[in-house]
């Protein structure tokens, strides 16, 4: 029987996938990428949120260097590539998504967490980018989303140094939204899931589709994408709905 390396289960409309290969730290092989591409194709039709978990003490310890295998240079930039179309659907897949964090979150592991949207740390949790010691330069989109969140200064610093940076810092520099006592990650990624989970699926649609695009673009044409995205979302159906509900409900006091 082959090894799980990704498992995935659904309640309601909130879908969790969670990386299962613990002994490894969770490492990024290359048959681990394909399960969780896997599992991302599989994603149930009504899904609203994502959370993305691992089992064990560790997020994700980076690439596994042990399964490492020389490869020419088109080689290196096809399996890059395929890192990249992996994280960009998670991050542009349309479904907002929800990261649990704990322990090591070093290198591709940080690559992949930065691909999600909402992220939650531990005190226990590490980020690390070693590229520099190991001779090879990130491959799984930290030169973009690293380096967007904590500004390529720093990227550069991490990668020069090898230094680990803590949780706390980790959370100041955007790494993370949230720090949570140990061991209660997960119940906050569910918390947090459920509250966006109420959003409208547009509205949600909206905000983890064109808000990464937009920072990519000149001022004038991220103001125009604003626009027409305004005017796909506020035109719904359900936000009229929505804002008739919040009118009646006005004199009561703002909804926690």
């Amino acid at each position: 029987m082959s090894e799980t390396l990704v498992k995935t289960s659904i309640d309601d409309t909130i879908y969790t996938i969670t990386l299962a290969r613990p002994a490894k730290r969770n490492a990024v092989s290359d048959r681990l990428l394909s399960a969780l591409e896997e599992a991302l194709a599989a994603t149930p039709e009504n899904t609203r949120v994502i959370i993305l978990a691992a089992e064990g003490k560790h997020f994700c310890a980076g690439l596994d260097l042990s399964e490492h295998q020389h490869r020419d240079p088109f080689g290196v930039m096809q399996h890059s590539r395929g890192w990249h179309r992996i994280f960009d659907r998670l991050q542009n897949g349309g479904i907002p998504v929800v990261a649990a964090l704990q322990g090591a979150v070093i290198g591709g592991g940080l690559e992949l967490a930065t691909a999600t949207h909402v992220r939650i740390a531990e005190p226990t949790t590490i980020y690390q980018m070693p590229e520099g010691r190991h001779g090879i330069f990130v491959g799984g989109g930290a030169s973009v989303r690293v380096a967007n969140i904590i500004s390529p200064g720093r990227m550069c610093e991490m990668m020069l140094t090898g230094r680990i940076m803590e949780a706390d810092e980790g959370q100041r520099l955007g790494l993370s939204h949230y720090v949570v006592n140990e061991g209660e990650s997960l119940n906050k990624a569910h918390q947090l899931a459920q509250r966006i989970a109420e959003n409208a699926p547009m509205a949600n649609w909206a905000m983890v589709s064109a808000i990464s695009r937009i920072a990519d673009m000149s001022s004038d044409d991220g103001l125009f994408v604003e626009s027409l995205t305004a005017a796909l979302t506020q035109t719904s159906p359900e936000v009229v709905a929505r804002i008739g509900e919040f009118l009646e409900r006005k004199n009561q006091g703002p909804r926690s």
